[in-house]
């Protein structure tokens, strides 16, 4: 299912307006990834980068194509875990905050 235009400018608006709910979408992809659930982990991470530096400059930073990010983020995915975490590592650089692993039973 492909997102309409009008919702992909509603998350984009908010993702500008609100920091808060910036931080809490890449707090939720990553959640999600970690928790094994990682296609919905990945289309989250891919509506983040998006709505805020997009691919062309998450592949300047991290020297990879942004069409190889796409297809990382795409459904058919499957990115390696050191690419993987390189882009979260570039993702809390550009938000300024470091995500925290904590455990809850």
């Amino acid at each position: 299912m492909s997102l309409t235009r009008d919702f992909k400018e509603t998350i984009k608006g908010r993702i500008d307006r609100d920091p808060a709910f910036r931080e809490e979408l890449l707090k939720e992809g990553v959640e999600r990834l970690l928790s094994g659930d990682v296609d919905t982990g990945k289309t989250i991470l891919r509506d983040y980068i998006n709505a805020t530096m997009g691919f062309r400059e998450l592949g300047i930073l991290t020297g990879k194509s942004p069409k190889s990010l796409m297809r990382m983020f795409g459904p058919d995915g499957n990115p390696q875990a050191r690419n993987l975490f390189e882009v979260i590592g570039c993702l809390q650089d550009r938000e300024r905050l470091r995500l925290k692993v904590e455990t809850v039973r």
